[in-house]
């Protein structure tokens, strides 16, 4: 198949692309990079031409909040209109367990706007929700710091390497559109503060975790199982320590 991969660049994007490459499809990334911009339109109609499959894990280059929705909002109106154009067959985006749970966070709001889009498009197709990977923890404790301190909640959080994110989402996209929300996440859950001060520990980093139920998250406050998955959610195989290893071999 030929599959498009908006944000073909990033982090998930082009594993994404290299894995599906592997597979014998025609995947192709698409980002400003490659002369697509799915904020203005430009390139976007060529590179659908002739897709069976498109999809989007791109991310806005700013997440202050009217930008963030602006983003979202405008370069999906773009794409389905494309998709729809170009007859694509199914429609994959990326998002994130429990955007509809957290609506503090304007960057939340922004990726439930899109998928209400997505959904009433009257296009095939299927939303992949994740949680937090592995690879953005260190942006969480970033986030919470405060001098040398880090204030983090004691919430539950169930984080997944990049790798198996790219893998759902490669699986989902030869698949049969769902016309619903997947949800994939790590084999392993933790409380948040302890994840924080197991990662500091780690590597040597001496700021130290504050447990703090009242601590925000990226601007948004936190119930129990706000960043964890419900039941039936697909759960990859590779832990904490497993990533640990692959990310010192330099994988």
């Amino acid at each position: 198949m030929k599959i498009v991969v908006i944000g073909g660049s990033g982090l998930i994007g082009s594993k994404l692309v290299d894995r599906l490459g592997a597979q014998g499809h025609e995947a192709v990334a698409a980002s400003p990079k490659t002369g697509v911009n799915t904020l203005t339109g430009e390139g976007v109609g060529e590179v659908l031409d002739g897709a069976d499959v498109v999809v989007d894990v791109s991310n806005s280059p700013s997440f202050e909040d009217a930008a963030v929705l602006d983003f979202f909002q405008t370069s999906t109106r773009n794409l389905l209109a494309a998709a729809t154009e170009a007859g694509v067959g199914h429609y994959v985006a990326l998002s994130v367990v429990g955007s509809d749970r957290l609506p503090d966070s304007g960057y939340m709001r922004a990726k439930v706007a899109q998928e209400k889009l997505i959904a009433e498009s009257g296009l095939p197709y299927s939303l992949v929700h994740a949680t937090q990977f592995f690879e953005f923890v260190q942006g969480i404790i970033d986030a919470g710091t405060d001098g040398d301190t880090v204030h983090l909640a004691p919430v539950l959080i169930q984080p997944i390497a990049a790798d198996d994110v790219a893998a759902t989402v490669a699986d989902v996209a030869v698949g049969t559109p769902t016309n619903a929300v997947v949800e994939v996440a790590g084999p392993e859950q933790f409380r948040l503060d302890e994840l924080g001060r197991s990662v500091l520990a780690g590597s040597k980093d001496p700021r130290s975790v504050v447990t703090d139920p009242a601590a925000r998250y990226f601007g948004a406050t936190l119930g129990e199982r706000s960043l964890v998955p419900a039941d039936g959610a697909r759960v990859a195989d590779r832990s904490l320590d497993d990533w640990r290893t692959q990310a010192a071999r330099g994988r």
